[in-house]
């Protein structure tokens, strides 16, 4: 018998996600957007990394809320 995650070691596996997609977001930024032309502050990076994490948060929440769905049916 498979015995799944707690709900804390999922909460920490869900928390540690978001800080390395955050921390690869901001990294990304600071090396493409000069390719483009883009220059954002520092503040204005980190907000554009933060707006994609919450895009990147829901999607996935929704993907997993699916498959759960379907792995009922």
């Amino acid at each position: 018998m498979t015995v799944g995650q707690s709900k804390k070691q999922s909460l920490a596996e869900a928390l540690l996600n978001i800080l390395i997609g955050y921390t690869i977001a901001i990294l990304a930024q600071f090396l493409i957007f000069p390719l483009f032309g883009i220059n954002p502050p520092l503040v204005d990076n980190l907000l554009i990394g933060a707006c994609f994490t919450v895009v990147s948060l829901v999607r996935s929440y929704v993907i997993r809320r699916v498959f759960n769905k379907w792995s009922k049916s």
